[in-house]
């Protein structure tokens, strides 16, 4: 072990007095609060109505967790349905795995059946609650810290994270310390979110064009840590699955943000649908 890296916590279960916190459940709902709160000042600093980000919420998060759920079983199948595993552990989300993907295009569906259901347009609502969504995403990564889970190759300098020898890939058993990609993922997403708050106040981005940025700048991110990463993954021609599914990502957001800027310049003035009679 290098004199100084960086400890992995013993258990991945936090303790309020005698109840017991599963670490990565807990951050995902602090995050949840942090994204629903920021959203909704950014909400109505654009013109909407306190309380509408909470209300879509109540249908995008059970979609986005349960969307984030799927892709991460679907892509890692044999985890759960393989020889010798346990179909019951696909259910155990406390333990680690929600597909990113999964989680953002099944919430945006459940963000468009609440904002459909309250009236609301979906382009502004996704501008708005956009960096509070990336920074929910950057707290959830401390569940994987605590879980040892999702760590990269081998490093040994002093942010090397220690990982217990039980968590550690086959072929890695030997090595003690890796890339932190936890950490490399939480301080790419804060920065995201600032940027966009930052380009949002300068430019007055609307339409959606601010979700497709931010959605954009993490997948390119996301490259990068996805090529650090050992553990186990799906591969399509030899490339891990995330890697192309970023790729796909990146694309479609900036092509989203290019023709969307050209039709539709400017920003939002009325966030309400229009109702047929």
């Amino acid at each position: 072990m290098i004199p100084f890296s960086i400890p992995s916590p013993t258990s991945g279960v936090l303790y309020l007095g005698s109840f017991p916190l599963r670490a990565y459940s807990l951050f995902i709902i602090i995050g949840i609060f942090l994204a629903i709160w920021l959203g909704n000042k950014r909400w109505i600093s654009r013109g909407g109505k306190p309380g509408q980000v909470s209300d879509v919420a109540i249908f995008a998060v059970p979609f986005g967790i349960i969307g984030g759920r799927i892709y991460h079983v679907a892509t890692d199948w044999e985890k759960y349905f393989g020889p010798n595993q346990n179909w019951v552990d696909a259910f155990k989300i406390w333990n680690g795995g929600l597909g990113i993907w999964g989680a953002i295009f099944f919430g945006g569906l459940g963000a468009w059946i609440g904002c459909k259901y309250y009236g609301i347009k979906l382009p502004p609502f996704a501008d708005a609650i956009a960096p509070g969504i990336i920074f929910a995403q950057a707290i959830g990564r401390l569940g994987n810290y605590f879980n040892q889970e999702l760590f990269g190759r081998p490093l040994d300098t002093i942010w090397g994270l220690e990982i217990a020898e039980k968590y550690r890939p086959v072929g890695f058993e030997n090595f003690e310390t890796f890339h932190p990609t936890f950490l490399y993922e939480l301080i790419w997403n804060v920065l995201i979110g600032f940027a966009l708050i930052i380009l949002d106040r300068k430019f007055k981005i609307g339409h959606g064009r601010l979700f497709a940025l931010y959605v954009a700048f993490y997948s390119v991110g996301r490259l990068f840590i996805e090529n650090l990463r050992i553990d186990e993954a799906r591969l399509l021609l030899g490339v891990r699955f995330n890697v192309l599914t970023s790729l796909l990502v990146i694309i479609g957001g900036l092509v989203y943000f290019i023709i969307s800027k050209k039709m539709k310049p400017g920003i939002e003035k009325d966030l309400t649908r229009s109702v047929k009679k």
